[in-house]
């Protein structure tokens, strides 16, 4: 690593202008992360156009904001109502609702900001020390390691499928037919645009993805609003408010956290980089993990100040895992991932080993925005945290308003196209269809996002080889790629026979 351009790299975020979009993406990833129903994938599906208009170290250090807080932001719900915000918090829900009954509210709204960021950090010096040697091994790759590599990335359609393989992947494959709309990538004339200009640079990514996850998000809610439930709810968090207590662990706590909490960044981590293993996963399996290797394992899930801390580490401690394997290879193993890919597309640079020698600097400013952004999360979640419980006061109706109107101000500012808006407002009814139909979302978009990549590298591939599939047999990591992708498909049926026999005997 260029320590000097490290430097160089450090010295050009330190500026107001990014440290003020550093902090407004935290301040918003908080909001959104407290409030149940909207996440992360929301917050910078609806962000991500209107950063378009910034300087790339600006914008993205808003999104990476965003991402880190709202994930951290989750477990407050998950500590006041029993909710996880978002999915990464469902692990914390196990004691932290328990140490909130118990008079440990504010205690356990410390812990999930300060190990929270410390999670980051472990996941983020991961990053810093593999995510370039791994660049080096990947920049050799050709034609068929890129179409593997987008296989391998389009069978990540099982794991978000949420329990309905069937469905994902026919959502998955819708989403890979639209992607072949526009100019044929080899002999560039036009395929399936109806004669329309707008579709003559084929299906745009992001307005598709902010109305699927953002106003598709708004329509369901909206369908399933109760006022019984809203205001259940809010009775709850007003009596929460009252019994918070402490915040700062003791000296001796912090002493007690220390072991199992840095195992359990390293887990997950480890858990991250694996394409699809998301941070509810991650949590979960760090929980458990930790309960067998804790002196009071019975104390977990009764409000276990040491077992909490193990889950809001292991949340934020996906991320640099996820991130390395978004930037060295370009595979999404998530919806958030698939977007910040997006994201920088928008800004003109392609995920994987050439951004590490075309955008090193850029490469580097992201892995420090990760530092920052942990720093950031720790300032504004300890002032805020005896506050951070007013969040959820905010009516429903204001938020719906508020997020519709982002995602129409988002889709018209790509291109100032109506055109866009047009895309994004069928985006979401189609979204809103697929939650009702128990459709997940994400599969469409790894197939939207992938379809481009899969299908220009094969046919390069093929065009290199004659159209003799032999390339395919003839690299080694190809090979392992093809390997990995037959063990993906066949785990589910492995997995099922598995658990059928054990209840069988």
């Amino acid at each position: 690593m260029d320590m000097s351009l490290w430097w160089d790299s450090f010295l050009a975020i330190l500026t107001p202008e990014v440290l003020m979009f550093n902090a407004a993406g935290v301040l918003i990833g908080i909001v959104i992360g407290a409030l149940p129903g909207l996440s992360a994938t929301m917050a910078i599906a609806i962000l991500t156009p209107i950063t378009f208009w910034f300087d790339p170290s600006c914008g993205f250090a808003m999104l990476i904001g965003v991402w880190n807080s709202a994930i951290f932001a989750g477990g407050i719900t998950a500590i006041l109502i029993n909710t996880p915000g978002t999915p990464a918090s469902i692990a914390s829900t196990f004691d932290g609702y328990q140490m909130y009954r118990q008079g440990r509210g504010g205690l356990a709204l410390g812990i999930n900001v300060i190990y929270s960021a410390i999670g980051g950090i472990i996941s983020t010096l991961f990053l810093i020390f593999l995510a370039f040697p791994i660049a080096s091994f990947t920049v050799s790759f050709g034609p068929t390691e890129y179409f593997m590599l987008a296989l391998f990335g389009l069978m990540m359609m099982i794991s978000v499928s949420e329990n309905n393989v069937v469905k994902g992947m026919a959502v998955g494959f819708a989403g890979l037919t639209l992607s072949t709309v526009g100019i044929d990538p080899i002999l560039a004339v036009k395929r399936y645009t109806m004669d329309s200009t707008s579709l003559a640079a084929g299906i745009s990514f992001l307005p598709v993805m902010i109305g699927m996850f953002g106003l598709g998000e708004v329509l369901n809610q909206m369908y399933e609003y109760k006022q019984s439930t809203a205001g259940s709810a809010l009775e709850m968090l007003k009596k929460a408010s009252a019994k918070l207590g402490r915040i700062l662990p003791t000296w001796k706590e912090f002493k007690q956290f220390f072991r199992p909490t840095v195992l359990a960044g390293a887990e997950s981590t480890i858990i991250g980089a694996i394409p699809a293993a998301g941070a509810d996963i991650a949590s979960i399996i760090c929980w458990g993990q930790a309960k067998k290797l804790s002196k009071n394992p019975d104390e977990y899930g009764k409000g276990s100040a040491e077992g909490f801390a193990v889950s809001c580490t292991s949340n934020n401690g996906v991320l640099g895992g996820a991130l390395t394997t978004m930037l060295t290879l370009g595979i999404p193993g998530d919806a958030v991932t698939a977007i910040l890919i997006g994201s920088l597309m928008m800004y003109g640079m392609q995920p994987g080993p050439k951004m590490f020698t075309e955008d090193t600097g850029f490469v580097m400013q992201i892995m420090q925005l990760m530092i920052l952004s942990n720093i950031a999360i720790v300032v504004f979640g300890l002032l805020s945290a005896k506050m951070s419980a007013k969040i959820l006061n905010a009516r429903p109706q204001t938020v719906w308003v508020g997020v519709t109107a982002l995602c129409v101000v988002g889709s018209y500012a790509l291109n100032n196209s109506f055109s866009d808006v047009l895309l994004m407002a069928a985006a979401g009814v189609v979204g809103f269809i697929f939650k009702r139909g128990g459709f997940a979302p994400g599969p469409f978009i790894l197939g939207l996002l992938l379809g481009g990549m899969l299908e220009s590298n094969l046919r390069r591939a093929l065009v290199m080889s004659q159209g003799s599939l032999d390339i395919f047999f003839e690299r080694p990591v190809t090979l392992v790629l093809m390997i990995l992708i037959a063990l993906t498909l066949c785990f589910p049926l492995i997995k099922k026979a598995v658990l059928k026999r054990r209840k069988a005997a």
